[in-house]
This record gives structure tokens, C-alpha cells and sequence, in this order.
């Protein structure tokens, strides 16, 4: 089995994004809300503001206390609109839960929606009619593509907490000539035999263990994008031990997907500023 870094597939296309703003001459900024003190939110923006100095995009952090009221956060939001200097503008989730975070996003002008979260923009990707790809689907893409098989025409499965997540994950795999389908955690018991028929299996679920070697088929690309956190400890979706000797590639939590992520967030920053620039 060959691990599938995330790390080096990230600094990849960090270095394609450095070299790409250097030579369009571009000053592209990425504006990020916070909201609260959650500690892996925390942590995750700092990982972000790191790779943006790293590729040179400018990384503004706006702070906000979960006391704060929601309108002053779309106030702020609608103010980096208007800001011609910023190029992106990204809401770190999940939000405490009094806020509706929809409204919050619905709020980002939709050439600024570098996540590719607002429905508008999701709607669009489905339809293969977007811009630029939503980042965790596109880091998923990318890390399948990095194992160097041949997607074409491959089965795959997603397992996903929710429709929406599945129809945009499934339109991504779909959109590289993949041949997906998904399925809800709630329905996984009554299709544990379609994962044992697929070339490449996606999970990102948050439930650690739930996917298990035996639900794998021999040399499959088994992508990991759930991340659970336990004292001090991360834990993906698949159970490490009982794949890695059935699975052909296996993407590790942590340094699999999130590096990736971060750098297709900062790729689309780019790609914005370059179209906003014109």
C-alpha cells in the first residue's frame, strides 16, 4: 500500500500559486471570519495565514466573540464586499451554534466565495457550470489523481453525512470521468456490498473506524477525509490496520486531506483575484 501525503501534493500547488502570482503581478488578499474560541477553528486559521504568507497572499483575520450579534458579522462581511482589495472572503465553521451560518455565507458576494459554499455557487458546480471548485471536494480530486491511476471510467463511493455533501462530491469525482455514486451514513449497513465493487472509496463523515478493511476491495483508492478528535489525539473515518494491507492507496488523518484543502483554498484566491484583476 502507498500512503497518499497530503503534504506534498499541498506544496505542489503552493508552489504553483507563488509562481503564478508573481508573474500576473497580482496582490491578492483573503479576508477570514472567526467566530468564537473554538480551538480547532483556531488552529486550522493559523494553518491557513501560514500557507498564505508562504504563496504571498495577504491574510486579514477578522475576530468576533460568540456573544457578538449576527447582523455585525454580515455587516462586516457586506463591508469586505465592497473592499476592492480583498479578492476572497471565507467564514471559519463551524460557527457557534446561535448563528445561522447559511445567512452568514449567503452574505459573501459570490466572486468572493473562495470555499465555494454558497448555494448559488454549489448550484453551479453540480450543473459543471462553476468558476472554481468548492476546496474539499477539489483537495479529495486531487489526492485520488496523486496516486497515479487511472480514474476514468473507475467506480466510486462516497460515504457522506449529508445529500448536499454527496451531490457535490459526486459531481466532483463525476466531473474527472469517474463513474459515483454516494451513500448516507444512516443507509451504510444495507450497502456495505457496493464498497467491496468500487476502485476508490471517499468517507468524510467524522465517525472514526467506520469504514474497515473488509468493506475494501483488494488495491483500492481509499481517500480519508474524516477527521475526529479524542483527548488529544485525531482519528479518521477508515480503521488504519485492518486497510492498509488490502488498500492500494490510503490518504493518512492527519496530513492527508486538510493540507490539500488549505492549498486549493489559496489556489481559488488566486484564481479570483486574477479574474477580479481583469
Amino acid at each position: 500500500m502507498r500512503i497518499l501525503k497530503g503534504k506534498k501534493v499541498a506544496g505542489r500547488i503552493l508552489n504553483d500559486i507563488e509562481c503564478n502570482i508573481k508573474r500576473d503581478k497580482l496582490k491578492p488578499e483573503l479576508a477570514v471570519i472567526l467566530v468564537g474560541e473554538n480551538k480547532a477553528s483556531e488552529i486550522y486559521v493559523k494553518l491557513k495565514g501560514k500557507a498564505a504568507k508562504k504563496t504571498g497572499i495577504d491574510f486579514s483575520l477578522f475576530k468576533f466573540k460568540k456573544t457578538e450579534k449576527e447582523n455585525e458579522i454580515i455587516r462586516k462581511i457586506q463591508e469586505l464586499n465592497e473592499n476592492k482589495k480583498i479578492c476572497g472572503i471565507i467564514v471559519q465553521l463551524p460557527l457557534p451554534v446561535k448563528f445561522n451560518t447559511q445567512k452568514i455565507i449567503n452574505s459573501i458576494n459570490l466572486s468572493k466565495d473562495v470555499d465555494g459554499f454558497h448555494p448559488k455557487n454549489v448550484k453551479k458546480f453540480i450543473k459543471n457550470e462553476a468558476d472554481i471548485w468548492p476546496v474539499f471536494p477539489h483537495a479529495i480530486v486531487r489526492l485520488i489523481k496523486s496516486s497515479g491511476v487511472k480514474v476514468k471510467n473507475k467506480k466510486a463511493v462516497i460515504l457522506a453525512n449529508s445529500m448536499r455533501f454527496g451531490e457535490v462530491m459526486k459531481a466532483a469525482l463525476n466531473n474527472k470521468g469517474m463513474k459515483a455514486e454516494y451513500i448516507l451514513t444512516k443507509n451504510l449497513n444495507r450497502n456495505l456490498k457496493k464498497f467491496n465493487k468500487v476502485d476508490i472509496v471517499v468517507s468524510a463523515v467524522g465517525k472514526p473506524g467506520i469504514i474497515i478493511g473488509e468493506m475494501i476491495k483488494k488495491s483500492a483508492v481509499v481517500i480519508d477525509g474524516g477527521i475526529t478528535k479524542k483527548g488529544k489525539k485525531v482519528f479518521g473515518d477508515v480503521d488504519f490496520d485492518s486497510v492498509k494491507n488490502i488498500a492500494g492507496y490510503l490518504t493518512p488523518v492527519p496530513g492527508g486531506v486538510g493540507p490539500v484543502t488549505i492549498a486549493c483554498l489559496l489556489e481559488n484566491v488566486y484564481l479570483a483575484a486574477k479574474k477580479q484583476s481583469k
